[in-house]
């Protein structure tokens, strides 16, 4: 498993709109007062927001952290790294320098961010899944279409029998064909677009493996995903979230498709080249 240290006050964010009303107690606090937390007991925590020790402690385990010890380490080192002196928002009278700036830096934290809480088993299961599929439907919709798109244009080449489709009528009926033998992977920011819904109702009901790529750990698509794979992006005033989360997306399905075309060989090598031979043709 790669470095999962990091990230508390993102992976706040990211959950807090699935949360109930005594963790929203949690995440406002530590959200608006992370400095404190660091030097707080379990206890203190609780007797301020008048709630048991247990809540506190599962709420950390809801975010994803051992215990509330894992959780007050992983939000010191957050606190006190520079990147997150660049989590910056963009103003109304910031120059086109800073604007253009402050989105760089952005990509570049939602990126590591990303990196942070990546599981290389659950990668290696996604890759393994993905190998031993007759054939991989890629499923967006919205900007998560665009990045499904592209997991197609690269799949293809690694001579893996690789789908996706922008329309959703033609997405049910593709998800409608496949069965246990084949792999979806859906792509939703919010995991809970209701295209991506029913087709997922769809893949279940023909016992297909399902792998999401979402950006929140408790949603309708990880319930129903056999392996969720986790993105992490923050919101601005000028700046949705689901900007950033594509660079994010589009990262995971980078190195889901550089594994699978190690993995593949002689075989990726082959296909590789001839589409590239066969898209020389399209050159003068």
């Amino acid at each position: 498993m790669l470095n999962n240290t990091q990230n508390c006050l993102a992976r706040i964010r990211n959950n807090y709109g699935q949360f109930s009303d005594k963790e929203l107690l949690i995440a406002n606090f530590i959200l608006e007062n992370p400095d404190r937390v660091i030097h707080y007991t379990i206890n203190q925590i609780a007797e301020e927001l008048r709630i048991a020790d247990s809540t506190v402690f599962r709420f950390c385990k809801r975010i994803g952290f051992k215990g509330f010890q894992a959780m007050k380490i992983a939000l010191a080192a957050e606190i006190v790294s520079p990147i997150n002196e660049i989590n910056e928002k963009i103003e109304e009278n910031d120059s086109i320098g800073v604007i253009t700036e402050k989105i760089f830096r952005s990509n570049i934290k939602t990126i590591e961010d990303t990196l942070q809480i990546q599981d290389e088993h659950l990668i290696t299961k996604t890759v393994n899944a993905i190998m031993k599929a007759n054939k991989v439907h890629f499923f967006g919709s919205g900007g998560s279409a665009i990045v499904a798109l592209d997991a197609y244009h690269k799949f293809i080449r690694s001579g893996i029998h690789a789908n996706a489709d922008l329309d959703s009528h033609l997405q049910i009926m593709s998800a409608s064909q496949m069965d246990e033998n084949d792999v979806a992977i859906l792509i939703s920011l919010s995991g809970s677009t209701k295209d991506l819904l029913e087709i997922s109702q769809v893949l279940k009901k023909n016992n297909v493996p399902i792998i999401a790529i979402t950006n929140f750990a408790k949603s309708y698509l990880t319930e129903n995903a056999d392996i969720s794979l986790f993105t992490i992006s923050d919101e601005t005033d000028f700046r949705l979230e689901a900007l950033s989360s594509r660079i994010a997306q589009l990262s995971i399905i980078d190195v889901l498709y550089t594994n699978v075309m190690i993995a593949t060989k002689e075989s990726g090598r082959k296909a590789l080249q001839k589409m590239r031979e066969s898209v020389s043709l399209k050159h003068f």
